[in-house]
């Protein structure tokens, strides 16, 4: 009996769109957060205003990195943490909370952020989205204060609640982008809190554990660009840091050659990459260059480091 090619072909073609509309509806399924909570349990410090609801400013048919589209949120009042967590299989128990950039006035908020736990579960480690405050709240002195105090309190809220998520409350990481960089890199060097306490939250250590700045912004001194800013001091008890920039990136690469040497100076584990090419935001995006490979860096260094041991079970 001669075999009808068409039937088989049509049979073959409807199966292979299955799967594809399956793995899609899988995948979709794992890009989404397994919890999404408010760090705070009123309003965050300071706040005495009522902003304007929170939206996404991107503009149609804008060019971004990568040829996709970047969500650019703003009027963020309501600090929260999204979990995505890797399969059980590759569950290491390690966790990142992840500041998006955007100068203080947006949040990057898929390609710094979404993306970046997406890429982390496949290392077996659990992304935290942190969106923190934007604008800034202080726009004429310290333009990162409501970020960092976003940021402390999502790592103390992180690991009080590390028992209930399955994760290692001594392998907690922050990682940040630009003025998220600022960010991260602030909340692992500033030896206290900068908000007063306001639950048995803040009795838990806003120290994180480790900490990876990819092309951090403003850690050089406001007119004098090769010394580092006044404000922060990094002693023997800042956590081992992770550094990514290009030297031609008009948000100044001596940000982390600045913290790369004081990290030296006091003797912490460090890693500083510096690539020719590349600019600024490229964040997870392709875009054709050698800095693109980041990521890879990343995982080496993480790999090599104490926190992607297996999780322990009982």
């Amino acid at each position: 009996m001669p075999l009808n090619m068409s039937w088989f072909t049509k049979r073959l073609v409807g199966f292979l769109a299955l799967v594809f509309l399956t793995t899609a509806i899988l995948r979709a399924e794992e890009s989404k957060p397994a919890v999404t909570e408010p760090i705070w349990p009123g309003k965050p410090p300071g706040e005495t205003k009522e902003w304007p609801p929170e939206r996404d400013i991107t503009e149609p048919g804008k060019k971004d990195p990568g040829g996709k589209p970047v969500i650019r949120l703003t009027n963020v009042a309501i600090p929260t943490v999204s979990v995505y967590r890797p399969a059980k299989e590759l569950d290491t128990g390690a966790s990142i909370i992840i500041c998006p950039g955007g100068g203080h006035q947006i949040l990057a908020y898929n390609h710094e952020g979404t993306e970046v736990a997406e890429w982390l579960q496949t290392l077996g480690v659990t992304g935290i989205v942190l969106k923190y405050r934007v604008p800034t709240r202080t726009p004429d002195g310290k333009r990162w204060q409501a970020a960092v105090q976003d940021a402390q309190r999502a790592v103390s809220y992180v690991r009080s609640r590390a028992k209930d998520w399955g994760l290692d409350p001594q392998r907690i990481g922050i990682l940040g982008f630009s003025a998220g960089g600022e960010t991260a890199g602030l909340t692992s060097y500033f030896p206290e809190r900068q908000y007063e306490a306001v639950d048995d939250v803040d009795k838990v250590s806003c120290r994180p554990d480790f900490s990876l700045l990819i092309y951090p912004a403003y850690f050089e001194k406001k007119g004098e660009p090769t010394k580092m800013r006044e404000d922060v001091t990094i002693t023997k008890d800042a956590p081992p840091t992770f550094l990514v920039h290009a030297w031609d990136d008009p948000v100044t690469v001596f940000s982390s050659l600045h913290i790369a040497t004081e990290l030296r100076e006091a003797g912490v584990s460090t890693e500083l990459h510096v690539y020719a090419t590349g600019g600024h935001g490229y964040g997870m995006r392709d875009t054709g260059e050698p800095v693109n490979t980041w990521p890879q860096r990343a995982a080496d260094w993480l790999q090599r480091g104490p926190w992607l041991k297996p999780l322990k079970t009982n």
